[in-house]
């Protein structure tokens, strides 16, 4: 391990943590695109309440754990890949001495690297697992709420945000798992060396944070004042009339 190892590795470390504190706890995250969609789903279960019939509130969230569980599937087949590179050090450094800027490593080295991926990719797993968890929680939730003729009484719009506050912390977790998989591919520069660390973090997070805060998906929401907090109106409603 060189110095430059060592910053690389900082600085790879330093972009992730300083990414999620900017898109969960900055003031500019109510500005970005997982915040805005955090907003949607307070509006979903608003509109949820309305429906007696709610065969597509379900199939939707179905839907959304469909997903993490094929993010955590593939995660294990990840963390399964990455463990077996442990088990082919050699093979792996004659490859990667052929690479072009690709600088000599010493066995220890390697292992280090790979243990590094290892547990991205086991806590990538972890985070898709309890998304999943979470979403069966938020459609526990969902049947837990009042029909549509009760709308209007105060249980039903806290079941409302209940379901929605579950299904944000079930997004979230999601969100950190894809996060963690994007970093991983900046993850795999540092085996060529670490400059490529650098370079590949940089570019990883020049994209992600043009997704969040400058993107078509972005733009499709509309102007930030269309997306109406209506958990917080449930909210600030509920605590008027406990007064």
């Amino acid at each position: 391990m060189t110095l430059a190892d060592y910053v690389g590795l900082t600085f790879f470390v330093v972009a992730w943590l300083g990414y999620r504190f900017m898109v969960e706890e900055s003031r500019f995250a109510t500005r970005g695109l997982n915040s805005r969609m955090h907003r949607m789903r307070h509006l979903w279960m608003q509109q949820m309440l309305s429906r007696d019939l709610r065969m597509i509130d379900t199939a939707i969230m179905g839907t959304l754990q469909n997903g993490a569980a094929f993010f955590a599937s593939s995660s294990i087949i990840a963390l399964g890949g990455a463990l077996a590179l442990l088990r082919s050090g050699d093979e792996a450094l004659a490859f990667l001495a052929d690479l072009p800027l690709s600088v000599p490593v010493s066995r220890t080295a390697w292992e280090t690297k790979v243990v590094g991926l290892v547990i991205i990719f086991g806590y990538t797993f972890f985070k898709f697992a309890w998304s999943y968890r979470l979403f069966n929680y938020a459609a526990i939730l969902m049947g837990a709420t009042p029909m549509a003729i009760d709308r209007e009484r105060p249980e039903a719009l806290l079941a409302a945000r209940r379901a929605a506050n579950m299904s944000i912390a079930a997004a979230r977790h999601f969100n950190r798992g894809q996060r963690s998989i994007f970093f991983a591919l900046a993850y795999l520069g540092w085996f060529i060396n670490p400059y490529a660390l650098i370079v590949a973090t940089s570019g990883v997070l020049a994209v992600m944070w043009r997704r969040q805060f400058s993107s078509e998906a972005l733009a499709a929401l509309g102007p930030d004042d269309d997306l109406r907090p209506e958990g917080d109106m449930a909210a600030k409603d509920l605590r008027a009339r406990d007064e």
